[in-house]
C-alpha cells in the first residue's frame, strides 16, 4: 500500500522518469520532491482573516479592477472555473486566493472526469446527483487530485480547499474509514506542500486531532446549525483561522438581526466561535454574503 500511493504521488506530479526507474518509488519521489523544495514559506493565514467564498459561478473580475467587493483579505474560489488572470487580478489587489475543487468525490462535467474509473466509484452523495464518493485508496483518484493540486499551483493558487474528505461520516458505499481519510489527507499535504500551496480541511471534526499539523486552516460548514463549533476551536488555539459558512434560511438578502446574532455569538449553538472568520451564504454559495458586523455584499458573477 504505501508503495502504491508514493508511486501514485510521483506519477501525479509528473515526477517518474528514465534517470529514475531503477529507483524504488519512495526514493524516487523522496528524491525529486528535495530537489524541487520551495524557496518561498509556505502561506499561514492569520486567525480572523475576512474572507469570501464563491463556488456557484466564477467570479467577473476584470483584468483592470481597481476594487473587488467585497474588499476582504481572502478569496475561496473554485479551480476550474476561474481563470488564471481572474487570480492574477486578485493578487494584484492585494488579496489570497484558495483554489476549491473537490477531493473526495466525483463531480460530471469536471476537465478531467472521464479520467476517473468505475471502480473509484461509491454511492452517489445524498442531495448531489450524478455525484459519486470515491475510493480515496486508489491509485488512480490520487493522480487525479495530485494533478489537480499541480493545476492550483500553475494557476498562482496560494492555497487548495480539497473538500468531500469526510465520506466515512456517509452512505459512500465504499466501506471508507477515517483511517483512508487520513492517509488520504497526508497524501494531499504531502503533494501540496511540494508546491508550495497551503490547504485547508473541510469539516472532517472527527480527524482534527490527528491531521491538524498536516493543514494552514479550517472550512466549516454548519457548526452553529448542529451545535459542534468547540470541535474546530483547535485550529484557534493553534493559530491557524477557521473559515466558518452557515446557511440562514432567509439567505440571500438583509437578515433580521435575531438571525445574524444567532450565527455569530460565542454563546449557545455558538459557542467555540471566537475568533472564526464567519460569512452567512446561501446554500448556492453565490457571490451573496453577509458578515457578523451587519455588512451586505454581492460579488459580481461570470454567468456566461
Amino acid at each position: 500500500m504505501i508503495r502504491e500511493v508514493v508511486f501514485g504521488l510521483a506519477v501525479g506530479l509528473g515526477v517518474v522518469s528514465l534517470e529514475t526507474k531503477h529507483q524504488s518509488p519512495e526514493d524516487a519521489i523522496l528524491q525529486t520532491l528535495s530537489s524541487c523544495a520551495p524557496v518561498a514559506k509556505t502561506w499561514q493565514p492569520a486567525v480572523n482573516s475576512s474572507w469570501q467564498i464563491v463556488l456557484g459561478n466564477p467570479i467577473s473580475l476584470p483584468s483592470s479592477a481597481k476594487s473587488v467587493t467585497p474588499d476582504v483579505e481572502i478569496f475561496d474560489i473554485d479551480m476550474f472555473t476561474n481563470s488564471n488572470s481572474t487570480i492574477g487580478t486578485l493578487h494584484r489587489l492585494g488579496k489570497k486566493v484558495v483554489c476549491y475543487f473537490s477531493a473526495g468525490s466525483y463531480e460530471p462535467g469536471r476537465p478531467d472526469s472521464s479520467q476517473f474509473h468505475k471502480a473509484d466509484l461509491g454511492k452517489e452523495l445524498d442531495g448531489w446527483p450524478g455525484e459519486f464518493w470515491l475510493n480515496l485508496s486508489s491509485t488512480n483518484v490520487r493522480n487525479i487530485m495530485a494533478k489537480r493540486i499541480q493545476l492550483a499551483a500553475e494557476k498562482g493558487c496560494d492555497a487548495v480547499d480539497p473538500d468531500n474528505v469526510d465520506g466515512y461520516n456517509n452512505d459512500n458505499g465504499l466501506h471508507l474509514t477515517q483511517n483512508d481519510s487520513i492517509s488520504f489527507l497526508n497524501f494531499l499535504s504531502t503533494a501540496a506542500t511540494s508546491h508550495n500551496l497551503s490547504m485547508g480541511l473541510k469539516n472532517a471534526g472527527d480527524l482534527i486531532a490527528t491531521v491538524l499539523p498536516l493543514v494552514h486552516f479550517s472550512v466549516n460548514e454548519q457548526c452553529v446549525e448542529y451545535s459542534e463549533c468547540t470541535t474546530f476551536a483547535p485550529f484557534i488555539k493553534a493559530g491557524k483561522p477557521v473559515f466558518h459558512i452557515e446557511y440562514p434560511k432567509d439567505a440571500p438578502g438583509k437578515l433580521s438581526n435575531s438571525t445574524v446574532q444567532k450565527y455569530c455569538a460565542d454563546q449557545g449553538a455558538g459557542e467555540g466561535t471566537d475568533g472564526f472568520s464567519t460569512v452567512l451564504k446561501d446554500m448556492d454559495l453565490d457571490g451573496w454574503v453577509e458578515y457578523c458586523s451587519g455588512e451586505v455584499a454581492s460579488t459580481p458573477l461570470d454567468t456566461n
